[in-house]
Formats: structure tokens, C-alpha cells, sequence
């Protein structure tokens, strides 16, 4: 089995009204297990990048591959399905359903996997407890702390197993304090799981936790 997950080959991405693309010639290769960090300053496309890498937004040139296959933007329904079977997803907000509790949260990308919660209960709660919300799963999302609620979005983003996690700047909402203790958790939580991690932060103390840092610049990518 090849060691490499995820790869982009000569992408590219404009949008309209700006003079330069966002993102040009871009390639990379992300191996099973890596932890990589995407920096730079705002308006630089890493967002942009973390979408195409998702399957979010299509590349006006060059492709995905996901696990050795070509990523077919014209198939809605298989995309759907390699994003919930291969990604987990954390970001700045955390995107909680407000009228559901931190269990029912973390439950919700193995029920719509499999229309079930059945047999999944526990392991959500061991998640939820090794992140130290054992006494908080069935609050609601606005009974929560702002450090909670991110802890609650990791467990969530976890709970399939991805091989894959793409975080777009998670702790960029918490105060310094909350924001180290929750990245440490999270860093922690998938190196143990053996899931590769691509993270985009302006945080460079974040950054330096990574084994690999790229920096994008003027649509091009270097490390």
C-alpha cells in the first residue's frame, strides 16, 4: 500500500476581480501520518487551499488525489463520501449544532455515515472524557466555554478515524491560554491516532509543533 494520502499536482485557482491567482502551479504531497503546518499572511489563499484539498472548491487547473485516485468534482455524492470517510474537519468557529448536546455533536459524522448512533455511544463518551468533558456531554453547545466547545469540535472531527485532518486556524477563536492547552490536546490526541494533520495558523508556536512548515506566498507554496 502506498505510504502517500493525499497529493496536489499543478493547481491552480483564480477568482474574479483579482489580478493574480490566489494559488499557482501549486504541488504537494501529504504522507500518512504527517503533521503540516500552512502559514502566512491573510489574504494569501490557505483557506482557499485547505477547500481544494477538501474537496470544496475545484481548481480551475491541475487535480486532487485522495489515497492514489483522482478526485472527480462532477460526482457530488463520491465526494460527500470521501470527505466523511477519509477527512475530519476542525475550524476557527467551531460549527456545533446548537440544539444538540456535545455527544450528540460528536455522534453526528458516524450517523450520517451509517444512519445509526447505535454501538458508537461509548466511544464518542471516552472521547469526550480523555479531553476532559466527561461532566459536560449532554450541555448544550451555548452552556459550553469557548475552550469547550473547540475540545467538543476535536472530539467530533476524531470520532471517525479520519485519515486526515484538516484544521483551518482551530484555536484562532480562544485566548492564549485555552488556545495552547486545546492545540496541545489536539496535536496529542491525533499523533496517537497515527492521522495526518494539516493545519493553517498565523500562530508560529503552533507552526513549530509541526514536523513540516510551508509557507504560502504570491500563490506559491515553499518550505
Amino acid at each position: 500500500m502506498s505510504n502517500l494520502l493525499l497529493k496536489l499536482h499543478e493547481v491552480t485557482k483564480s477568482f474574479k476581480g483579482l489580478d493574480a491567482p490566489v494559488l499557482r502551479n501549486i504541488n504537494l504531497e501529504i504522507l500518512n501520518g504527517d503533521n503540516v503546518a500552512i502559514t502566512g499572511v491573510s489574504g494569501t489563499g490557505k483557506s482557499t487551499l485547505l477547500h481544494i484539498m477538501a474537496g470544496l472548491e475545484k481548481p480551475d487547473a491541475g487535480y486532487l488525489e485522495i489515497n492514489s485516485t483522482k478526485v472527480d468534482y462532477s460526482n457530488q455524492a463520491k465526494l460527500s463520501q470521501i470527505r466523511n470517510n477519509y477527512y475530519g474537519f476542525i475550524y476557527q468557529f467551531h460549527h456545533l449544532l446548537p440544539d444538540f448536546s456535545a455527544i450528540e455533536n460528536v455522534l453526528m459524522p458516524l450517523v450520517i455515515r451509517t444512519n445509526k448512533e447505535n454501538g458508537f455511544y461509548n466511544k464518542g463518551l471516552k472521547l469526550l472524557s480523555d479531553l476532559g468533558l466527561e461532566n459536560r456531554i449532554n450541555h448544550l453547545p451555548h452552556e459550553l466555554s469557548g475552550g469547550e466547545r473547540q475540545r467538543v469540535a476535536i472530539a467530533r472531527a476524531l470520532i471517525t478515524d479520519p485519515s486526515i485532518i484538516l484544521a483551518d486556524e482551530p484555536t484562532g477563536n480562544l485566548d492564549y491560554k485555552n488556545a495552547n492547552m486545546v492545540f496541545d490536546m489536539f496535536l496529542e490526541f491525533a499523533t496517537h491516532l497515527k492521522t495526518a494533520i494539516i493545519l493553517v495558523t498565523h500562530a508560529e508556536d503552533h507552526a513549530k509543533k509541526m514536523k513540516k512548515i510551508y509557507r504560502l506566498s504570491e500563490g506559491k507554496i515553499t518550505s
